[in-house]
């Protein structure tokens, strides 16, 4: 995680479940996280049972260029990738995985910027599973809520263990350049797509065509 909104809610969401697979979603207090609910989202399973805008902030639609109450989540992804999008959030729903996205969205007017998007599970029982997520941009260029969002690819994943991410404290960590080498055969997940291994990480490449 390297915004500070994603760090943020994160340290929220893991003392509120407090050893938990999840928080109930009673507990989420949104006094508590006022200054991140402009660029914040909850997600629902429609009747279809694919994941939908509950609520969403108003940063968050201005940049998107409308309301995404009721809106599909991966159809803000280009198609190749919406598949995947798709298969990451119901991990979030049903095995309360938390999920870090890097991305790169491109305006109706051809413009782009990058974005992180953290989504983390909240309990809502069995038939009510919901997520919590934020959606923070890299770099705040003056077009952005202006010329809307209408496309997004994948660069990167990454699907955190909250037990094993230690970010109290962490000290920064100069790490010299690595060079990603491609996975073996037996090491690609098709369904994913193609990865790299970079040391001990695995990173599922998005929809990007160089």
């Amino acid at each position: 995680m390297n915004q500070n909104g994603s760090i943020t809610l994160f340290h929220y969401w893991n003392r509120l479940r407090d050893g938990r697979p999840a928080p109930k979603r009673s507990e989420v207090e949104p006094a508590d996280i006022k200054s991140l609910l402009a660029d914040t989202f909850i997600l629902e399973k429609d009747t279809r049972g694919q994941p939908v805008f509950r609520l969403a902030g108003t940063r968050l639609c201005a940049c998107y260029g409308r309301e995404l109450k009721g809106f599909s989540f991966p159809s803000l992804w280009r198609e190749k990738d919406q598949r995947l999008v798709s298969r990451l959030i119901h991990g979030v729903f049903d095995q309360k995985s938390v999920v870090l996205i890097a991305f790169e969205g491109f305006s109706r007017n051809g413009r782009s910027n990058k974005f992180e998007l953290l989504a983390l599970p909240l309990d809502g029982g069995i038939e009510n599973p919901r997520c919590l997520g934020v959606i923070s941009a890299v770099e705040k260029p003056f077009w952005l809520g202006a010329d809307p969002i209408t496309d997004a690819m994948i660069d990167s994943i990454r699907v955190i263990d909250p037990e094993k991410e230690l970010l109290n404290n962490r000290p920064a960590i100069d790490v010299p350049s690595l060079v990603p080498a491609e996975l073996d055969a037996p090491e690609t997940i098709s369904a994913l797509g193609r990865a790299r291994r970079i040391r001990h990480l695995v990173v599922f490449d998005g929809g990007r065509e160089e």
